[in-house]
């Protein structure tokens, strides 16, 4: 899922993002409950309506947002209060007012507001961590109203195997339309990540969704379709294209690189996105050394087709019973580190 935080998926409309694939966006509760306001996005017709995208939208619940903010925050039984970094004031979220605000957005999926805990941490804290957010997630369950709206509830526990099986067994005790394995991609190894979904991820029910929330390595995403999981979210297509690097089937390209300068051969010469079409690396490294901001409008093109691209090859390779093939071949095809 492409990352609309605020609303949109940065330097694309729409429009683009329906060219290179995208089936469904994610946008951040958090944010757009600080602004506009979910009120202010829920009279003027909901978020399908505001952002101009009639496909499936998914909302986190602000969870991880507000486990961002750090000394900002203040987590209580009843909820999180925190200050806006944008002007200090104070705000309080609960996980009947994560609720209330998703479905005021009017999302197709939401989750449950959960804590999120830092890496590393101590059992003892994860625990207490995990089992606040089970309780949340229950809250969640009950103040959810909205009819057509699918409910997800997000597994927490950190690294440690039995907090993830206690946090598993209590959110399919609650029941959700989907679940999520939370707190991935916060500084731990990428081995560890995936011990933590090989563990959990046979745990959740195998005729339902499984997301893990925030990771976005290609690397990382080929190894948990590999374990099962459906659905994945993160930043780094487009945050990297507006650094200069670029995704490829040949491995990362950094455009910032003086190879490039009069390089008139495509980003990635197997790719066919509108990008690699028409435009040359030297033309996108004048681009992004001239600080145009065409260089992100393309960059994040090229690099949102490769993510999606490379999912609708995945989804092909597990109908035609050949996802292990698939898979090592992603790695053969890959060269050594950056370009």
């Amino acid at each position: 899922m492409p990352v609309g935080t605020h609303g949109t998926v940065k330097a694309m409309t729409p429009e683009e993002l329906r060219e290179v694939g995208a089936q469904i966006i994610l946008a951040n509760t958090y944010h757009l409950f600080i602004r506009p306001g979910h009120l202010l996005v829920e009279r003027l017709g909901g978020l399908h309506k505001f952002m101009n995208w009639d496909g499936p939208l998914l909302t986190d619940s602000g969870g991880f947002q507000v486990y961002s903010l750090g000394e900002l925050r203040k987590i209580s039984e009843e909820g999180v209060k925190f200050r806006s970094p944008y002007d200090g004031a104070y705000h309080v979220i609960t996980p009947e007012s994560s609720i209330a605000i998703q479905e005021a957005l009017g999302a197709d999926i939401i989750m449950n507001f959960d804590d999120c805990p830092p890496y590393p941490a101590e059992h003892a804290y994860v625990a207490k961590s995990m089992e606040m957010t089970s309780r949340w997630a229950r809250r969640c369950k009950e103040a959810h109203r909205r009819q057509g709206q699918a409910l997800f509830g997000i597994v927490q526990g950190g690294m440690y195997p039995d907090l993830r099986e206690r946090s598993v067994e209590a959110m399919r005790e609650i029941g959700f339309d989907g679940y999520a394995l939370g707190g991935l991609s916060v500084g731990e190894e990428p081995e560890r990540m995936y011990e933590v979904m090989d563990h959990a991820a046979p745990l959740l029910p195998a005729d339902q969704p499984r997301y893990v929330m925030g990771i976005g390595r290609p690397e990382d995403l080929i190894e948990a379709v590999y374990r099962g999981v459906d659905m994945f979210d993160c930043v780094m297509p487009t945050r990297n294209a507006r650094n200069g690097m670029l995704f490829t089937g040949f491995g990362r390209l950094n455009i910032k690189n003086s190879r490039y300068t009069e390089d008139d051969t495509p980003i990635d010469p197997t790719c066919g996105c509108y990008v690699c079409r028409h435009y040359s690396r030297a033309y996108l490294r004048h681009l992004f050394q001239a600080g145009e901001i065409l260089a992100s409008r393309l960059n994040s093109w090229h690099n949102l087709h490769y993510y999606l691209d490379l999912m609708a090859r995945a989804r092909e390779a597990i109908a035609e019973d050949r996802y292990s093939d698939f898979r090592r071949d992603f790695y053969s095809e890959r060269s050594n580190g950056e370009q």
